[in-house]
């Protein structure tokens, strides 16, 4: 039975590391929530060491830049590890070819060119990628919509269907289906590659809940602190479909965030679930994450 908490520090004691979701859990796109700021700062201070586990289809150093913009401080965590950082190792090795076609915004064009340090000697011993129109494409890299603030999965329909003809692996950077940009909810790369499974296409995965982010998320932990095995680490997240359902898959403790994508679900008081309504919705999900909380604080 998920235990409601009011705080981290209530059940931090056991935990050494955080795996720590961010959109929905440490900003909303626009601004960093100053409570959950504070909650990570104090779980570093008590000798924890926090991971950013991010589904953003964008690499590490550019998810740092973002970070920095939105003016989260360097103090509240130790390491970020994307989406973006695991499906790079799979576009880099051919997974999807290596002329592709991008489906996504100008913004993720980083996702081609910046990498972190543990991927450089990987990318220098394999072949150059190169952009391509979808006609001469050897797969698909999605990263989102062109424009999620004005489009659905609905626009892509013929784009999707020529590659599914085509025959064209999609590597999707990013599996969350949706997230909320303050108040407004958009459409993520997910989305599109779960239209394309729908029709028939091959998607590749590689972000939450997927192993490839987990596996690349305990090698960097390793690399701080090689003492620290799966018993001391909590994964936080406010997505059941991806942070809680990959925690629990990887058999790790988990700490849901039920004041983020979910809100509306357990009560008028998205601060402080309720707990019949939040025992009958995860049922219906068939998931038991260890703690619940409405906001990370």
């Amino acid at each position: 039975m998920t235990r409601i908490i009011a705080s981290l520090s209530e059940v931090a004691g056991p935990y050494r590391a955080l795996f720590c979701d961010l959109w929905g859990c440490l900003h909303d796109g626009n601004a960093p929530f100053p409570a959950a700021v504070a909650a990570l700062q104090g779980f570093r201070a008590a000798g924890g060491t926090v991971l950013l586990l991010t589904n953003a289809p964008r690499p590490k150093p550019s998810v740092i830049k973002q970070l920095q913009h939105l003016g989260v401080p360097d103090d509240c965590y130790d390491e970020v590890v994307s989406s973006g950082d695991a499906a790079q190792y799979a576009l880099i090795t051919g997974a999807v070819g290596h002329r592709v076609y991008h489906l996504g915004p100008a913004k993720d064009l980083p996702f081609f060119t910046d990498f972190a340090d543990d991927l450089q000697a990987t990318r220098a011993a394999q072949p150059p990628i190169t952009l391509v129109p979808l006609t001469s494409a050897e797969g698909i890299v999605c990263t989102g919509l062109f424009d999620d603030l004005t489009e659905t999965p609905a626009d892509y329909r013929a784009t999707l269907l020529y590659a599914k003809t085509r025959g064209l692996k999609l590597l999707c950077a990013n599996p969350d289906i949706v997230v909320d940009m303050g108040a407004t909810r958009v459409f993520c790369a997910g989305a599109l590659a779960q239209a394309y499974d729908r029709m028939g296409g091959t998607s590749l995965y590689f972000g939450k809940p997927h192993p490839p982010i987990y596996d690349l998320a305990r090698r960097r932990l390793a690399a701080l602190r090689p003492e620290i095995d799966d018993s001391r680490i909590l994964c936080v997240g406010d997505g059941i479909a991806t942070d809680v359902q990959g925690g629990i898959a990887e058999g790790l403790d988990t700490l849901f965030i039920t004041g983020g994508l979910a809100a509306d679900r357990f009560g008028p008081d998205s601060a402080n679930p309720d707990k019949g309504l939040l025992d009958k919705w995860l049922a219906g999900h068939q998931l038991g994450p260890t703690f619940a909380m409405g906001n990370l604080r």
